[in-house]
C-alpha cells in the first residue's frame, strides 16, 4: 500500500506507538485497596497523549473517551504497562487505542484490565486546530484497527443524532406512565 504525496508526510502506525510502565503504589488505592480507576484513567490519558503528539507533530488535546471497561482489578504492587497505537486518522483528529494489562512481578502473571479509545485533537501555538499526518497501514492488523475505529466513529455519530432526537414530552402525566416498570417513585 502506497502512502499519497500531500502538504503532510504520512506516518506509520509503528512511529508513534509508545508504552508508559508503572508501578502501583499504596497511594494509588482506593478504599477497597485496589487501583483506583482514576489513577488508570490518568496514565490512559498521559500515553493517549503521547502516543497522539508523537503523530501529529503538535499539542494534542483529548476530545472523548470512548468505552473505558474496567476487566479486572489493579493490585498494590503490581506493574502496569500501558500501550498505545494510533489506529485512526481524520483530518484533525486521530483514535488512539489503548490496552492496559497488570504484572504481578512476584509471580509474574500478567492479566488484561483495560481497552480503550481515546479521540485527540491536534492543536498549533495559537489554539488552532491543525491537520494531522496521514496514517500507513503496514499490515492486517494495522488495517482492522483503521476500519474498527472508523466504525465506531460512524456508531458514535449516529447515536448522537439518536440521542438528539429522543425529547420528553412536555405533558407530566404522559411521563409518568413512561415510568411505568422502573424502580423509581414520583413524588410530585
Amino acid at each position: 500500500m502506497s502512502a499519497q504525496t500531500n502538504e503532510l508526510p504520512y506516518k506509520s502506525v509503528r512511529f508513534s506507538e509508545t508504552v508508559i510502565t508503572e508501578l502501583m503504589i499504596p497511594s494509588y488505592s482506593n478504599f477497597g485497596g485496589k487501583i483506583h480507576g482514576g489513577v488508570l484513567l490518568s496514565l490512559m490519558d498521559k500515553v493517549a497523549y503521547v502516543c497522539a503528539a508523537k503523530h501529529a507533530g503538535n499539542y494534542c488535546v483529548t476530545a472523548s473517551i470512548d468505552t473505558v471497561d474496567f476487566l479486572q482489578p489493579v493490585e498494590v504492587g503490581e506493574l502496569v504497562s500501558l500501550m498505545a497505537s494510533v489506529n485512526y486518522v481524520g483530518n484533525t483528529s486521530l483514535v488512539v487505542g489503548i490496552r492496559v494489562i497488570s504484572e504481578d512481578i512476584k509471580t509474574n502473571s500478567v492479566k488484561h484490565t483495560n481497552t480503550s479509545y481515546f479521540t485527540m485533537v491536534a492543536k498549533d501555538e495559537d489554539n488552532n486546530l491543525v491537520q494531522v499526518p496521514g496514517l500507513i497501514l503496514e499490515n492486517r492488523e494495522d488495517v482492522r484497527r483503521f476500519l474498527e475505529s472508523r466504525r465506531r466513529k460512524e456508531l458514535k455519530q449516529n447515536y448522537r443524532k439518536e440521542s438528539d432526537a429522543i425529547r420528553m414530552p412536555n405533558d407530566f402525566e404522559q411521563c409518568k406512565l413512561m415510568l411505568g416498570g422502573e424502580r423509581c417513585i414520583v413524588s410530585e
